[in-house]
């Protein structure tokens, strides 16, 4: 026998009130990293292979012969074994293991100089870690060594939810943000981050695609919480799966995300997601916005555009054609950023009426009207489409229309009647007249009206020598050129 001051001796206390639920807000300590922890000189002697899963929430030391009415669940249990007799060790093994401990931690003198062989087999035999508590190391130290481990496992959490936390925010901030947003989570947790239709269909999904069982159990996950609670778990096999409704449900999105595993911060994370997608994806209708809403009912119930004007505001405002974005969330983070509610897409144009300057977006090709009344925003739409055209032609970010210049010297009537009888060969032949005008807007250049009005290069030059024979003209004189470019911002 060594010195029995080795290791304290712990007094029966009354029995604790009954088990919880939940582990403490404490994140757990792998068992592995205390006995990685060289100072204690911990030694497991006993139980299942580890791999990792078994954690240790909190210790306790009992010398009680049944310590089952003191034991919470997830425990490192401490003792001497002062009560314990080889005929009662597999019935000690057996209840610790009821009480839901994680571990087993024996400490050597000063009752026993070894750890007795019969609770070995009897821990071996029920699956529980045993832990070999050298002499040198007192409970206290145990103890002392556990919190430690769970200070800086609380500490690495903390950093990695402000990290993820601003990763997510900044992601929102970007041009495109529910895509980012999405991507930024699949980083953080390491898995697949998918946002679902009201419908069910997949929005977008981003990061390590799961297994095919997976991804159907997450979709079935998101139907269950598009049809009442807030969120849901589940597991499969190889993943950990969660759902969660945005903007309190009354979207239908769901968002989903699949995990190969579950780390401790990872809801919080996913929560931070949830808001921000909320924010991003929700419609947000300020007093000018209702006023806009107004004025399109006014005209969906019979009202012509003067009537509905004033509701718009005082303007003026300009269209803007505009195509790029790869989400369905695209075209409103667009309109987003050019200050307006007033957005329609149709899958390849996106088209915008605001009152903001207007500046080239990432990822974006504009063609802008100028500032026009409301009364105007008909013919504005025309030309916003023109320099759109002009825009990708030229492979300009950015091509706005600069109004009429030398056109307004002349009076309207006049010079519509001027373009009707200089064009009137191509009456009745659109696609002449508009190839015609585009090729003169490019300056002659084939491949560049080819891009603009989406035909091969060939159909433009068959067009062209068709507008020269039906006008009679010759095409390589500038002064043709200058009479009729006039002519068709007339027409």
């Amino acid at each position: 026998m060594t010195d029995p001051t080795a290791h304290p001796t712990a007094h029966p206390t009354a029995p604790s009130t009954p088990r919880p639920a939940a582990p403490p807000p404490t994140p757990p300590v792998p068992l592995a990293d205390l006995l990685a922890d060289r100072d204690l000189g911990l030694r497991r002697i006993a139980g299942p292979p580890d791999d990792g899963s078994r954690v240790v929430h909190w210790v306790h030391t009992s010398e009680m012969a049944d310590p089952y009415p003191y034991l919470l669940g997830g425990e490192l249990l401490l003792t001497a074994g002062v009560q314990l007799s080889d005929a009662h060790a597999d019935e000690y093994a057996s209840r610790v293991v009821e009480a839901g401990a994680a571990a087993l931690g024996f400490g050597v003198t000063p009752v026993y100089d070894t750890v007795p062989p019969a609770l070995v087999e009897a821990c071996d035999r029920h699956g529980l870690p045993l832990l070999e508590v050298p002499p040198r190391t007192p409970f206290t130290a145990v103890v002392r060594g556990v919190w430690r481990l769970m200070a800086e496992a609380r500490h690495h959490e903390l950093r990695r939810l402000t990290r993820a936390q601003q990763g997510l925010a900044a992601a929102a901030a970007r041009q495109d943000p529910v895509p980012a947003v999405l991507r930024q989570l699949a980083v953080r947790l390491g898995g697949r981050a998918v946002l679902f239709a009201p419908d069910g269909a997949e929005l977008h999904s981003t990061g390590r695609a799961p297994s095919p069982g997976a991804r159907t159990s997450l979709a079935r996950l998101a139907r269950v919480v598009r049809g009442g609670p807030a969120s849901a778990t589940d597991t499969t096999q190889d993943a950990h799966l969660a759902a969660y409704a945005l903007g309190g449900g009354g979207q239908g999105l769901v968002l989903g995300v699949a995990t190969g595993g579950r780390e401790a911060g990872d809801h919080t994370i996913a929560g931070v997601a949830v808001v921000l997608l909320s924010l991003l994806t929700a419609p947000h209708q300020s007093a000018a916005e209702a006023g806009r809403s107004a004025a399109l009912v006014r005209l969906l119930l019979g009202a012509t555009p003067a009537e509905a004007a004033p509701l718009l505001g005082p303007g003026p405002w300009s269209v803007v054609h505009a195509r790029g974005g790869s989400t369905p969330f695209a075209a409103g983070a667009l309109a987003a950023a050019l200050g307006s509610a007033l957005v329609e897409t149709d899958g390849t144009t996106t088209r915008v009426v605001t009152d903001r300057e207007v500046t080239a977006r990432p990822g974006w090709t504009l063609g802008v009207s100028e500032p026009v009344e409301p009364s105007e925003l008909a013919a504005a739409d025309t030309r916003a489409e023109r320099a759109l055209r002009r825009a990708e032609a030229t492979r300009t970010p950015l091509v706005r229309h600069h109004g009429e210049g030398l056109t307004g010297l002349f009076a309207p009537e006049e010079a519509a009647a001027h373009a009707r009888t200089r064009l009137a060969p191509l009456t009745g032949s659109p696609a002449l007249a508009e190839t015609l005008r585009v090729w003169l807007s490019l300056h002659g250049g084939w491949d560049r009206t080819a891009v603009a009005l989406t035909v091969h290069r060939n159909t433009v030059r068959q067009r062209i020598a068709r507008c020269a024979a039906l006008l009679d003209v010759d095409l390589d004189d500038a002064d043709v050129r200058m009479e009729l470019w006039f002519a068709l911002r007339w027409a």
